[in-house]
């Protein structure tokens, strides 16, 4: 990685020399614009408006409007005026709890390698913010701009996290947020229930960008004049979920979904053998059956014997 700038991270009287990285790369693949008639490319030229005459980029300014709606002309010599931080710093304002500070003002993070040849303060910055569960509100100027950012630890390294101005985050200005819809506990619950057989530990590297291997494919495809995708029927059970119209019965049916695979399996081995059980049950009550039959052969006997005694008694 090649650094974008360097500069002090500062925090009361210590300053931390760093070099500053950007934290993340496009993966898209790359593209330009054609005539799709003949694959000629197409260029874009500055030219003035309602003519064909080229500007140097050189000779181009900006237009900004004021607040009565009048054109101001402003060019780089002017707005290299701007009484911005010049100074390479990083400044500490503050530091606050992880969770004050929430992700929709997160932007575009940078990592922070140590620029000097002892690395102890910058591992000492690190390793008090993770102890302390905070984070670092900073100030800095990148690119002649203003910008806030947020100092964090990720695996061990701190990274600058800039953060969106209050102002560039629209409020969530809804109408159902007025007419809070009622939710009955048992909705809830399996509301609850669905998550939990959805819970599990992040891991992105689970996660791949569907898009960009799909769009692989076709170009790959496209180049051998073969089809990348041939059509398939859609299957009937793909419609299934979309026929469940009451939301708890959508909710377990979900849920059924998650689990059911598993207990199902579970269920038919036990149907399987239930039967086994039982045979050995007949065959027993099968070998039990003759001895009525002999106790049935005996008691005449018996009363015949009893018959004899009485006889020779009244002898």
């Amino acid at each position: 990685m090649r650094s974008i700038w360097k500069g002090d991270l500062s925090f009361g009287l210590v300053n931390v020399p760093v070099k500053v990285y950007s934290a993340t790369e496009s993966h898209d693949r790359k593209s330009y614009q054609v005539d799709s008639s003949d694959g000629v490319r197409i260029r874009y030229r500055r030219v003035r408006e309602g003519t064909d005459t080229e500007v140097d980029y050189a000779d181009i300014a900006n237009a900004y409007e004021t607040d009565s709606g009048d054109t101001v002309i402003l060019t780089k010599e002017d707005l290299a005026t701007l009484p911005v931080q010049k100074s390479p710093e990083i400044s500490i304002l503050e530091f606050v709890p992880t969770e004050q500070v929430d992700p929709i003002y997160f932007d575009k993070p940078y990592y922070l390698e140590p620029a000097s040849k002892s690395p102890k303060a910058y591992t000492l910055l690190a390793q008090a913010l993770q102890k302390t569960d905070r984070l670092a509100i900073a100030q800095f100027t990148l690119r002649n701009r203003t910008r806030l950012a947020a100092l964090r630890v990720v695996d061990g390294v701190m990274t600058l996290q800039t953060l969106l101005w209050p102002d560039e985050v629209r409020a969530a200005d809804f109408g159902f947020l007025d007419d809070e819809p009622e939710i009955r506990p048992q909705e809830l619950e399996m509301a609850a229930s669905l998550i939990e057989t959805m819970a599990s530990d992040f891991d992105p590297s689970e996660y791949s960008d569907t898009y960009q291997i799909e769009l692989a494919k076709l170009v790959e495809a496209k180049a051998e004049g073969a089809e990348a995708f041939p059509e398939t029927e859609t299957s009937e059970s793909e419609d299934t979920d979309s026929e469940v119209a009451d939301l708890l019965a959508a909710l377990r049916a979900s849920v059924k979904d998650r689990d059911g695979s598993s207990s199902s399996t579970d269920g038919a081995d036990d149907e399987k053998s239930e039967p086994a059980k039982k045979a050995p049950a007949k065959k027993a009550a099968a070998r039990k059956a003759p001895a009525k039959k002999t106790a049935a052969k005996k008691a005449p006997a018996k009363k015949a014997a009893a018959k004899k005694a009485a006889a020779k008694k009244s002898a």
